[in-house]
């Protein structure tokens, strides 16, 4: 039986959370503040963590943080609050999805469903071009020999770019794709994602590809000739 992990300390949403959970299959862990939830975390192991934002002792920026350091499990953010500068700092620290209250529970299944058929769907393969290995079996990036560090999402627009190599993706192509749902706000969240992708790679030579930005549109991974 799944697990999930559900952190918020307001007792009413924890319990309707969970009810609902249960008639999904689940096995609930309830978590009440942020450390709470670190600790159940690290002694259960779940598969999908329901984060609420507000919390005593961490917030939920910081759990996430924690999580993020050990853990490619799938993380969503649940907040009171929809400002899209708190999206964005949530997309950008690996959550994998966003939810505003008040929302129903129905609702809240329903994009747990998707998190996780987007997981098992996902092809869990190697992908070998020159001296760059991208593996989503273990989550490991390897350049010149040299491995990178990299976060869940960099590594998943990695993964998308270099698996379509030449190919143009668009800001909300990627969103859509990798956060797997539309996406309304500021779509900076890609750019840094990016920014800080690249500033990894570059670290180590690369002269057969990189990855371009085409100006008003996107991002490509290029497959460089002789030439370049």
């Amino acid at each position: 039986m799944q697990k999930m992990l559900i952190a918020d300390d307001n007792k009413q949403i924890t319990s309707i959370l969970s009810e609902y959970a249960k008639k999904e299959g689940f096995d609930t862990i309830i978590a009440t503040d942020g450390q709470d939830a670190i600790d159940k975390f690290e002694k259960y192991s779940p598969d999908i963590v329901l984060l609420d934002v507000m919390m005593p002792l961490k917030d939920g920026f910081s759990v996430c943080r924690e999580i993020r350091k050990t853990s490619n499990v799938p993380v969503i953010m649940v907040t009171a609050r929809g400002e899209d500068y708190e999206k964005i700092m949530g997309l950008d620290i690996g959550a994998d999805d966003y939810i505003v209250k008040p929302f129903s529970p129905s609702e809240v299944m329903a994009r747990v469903r998707a998190v996780l058929r987007r997981l098992k769907n996902a092809e869990k393969q190697e992908i070998v071009f020159d001296k760059l290995t991208v593996n989503l079996d273990d989550y490991t990036v390897f350049a010149d020999g040299n491995q990178i560090n990299l976060t869940k999402k960099e590594l998943e627009i990695l993964w998308t770019l270099a698996t379509n190599k030449n190919k143009v993706f668009t800001r909300d192509n990627l969103l859509n794709s990798l956060w797997g749902y539309d996406y309304y706000g500021d779509n900076r969240t890609v750019d840094s994602h990016i920014k800080r992708l690249r500033a990894k790679l570059d670290e180590y030579p690369h002269p057969t590809w990189d990855i371009k930005t085409i100006w008003g549109v996107g991002y490509k991974f290029e497959e460089l000739t002789d030439e370049k």
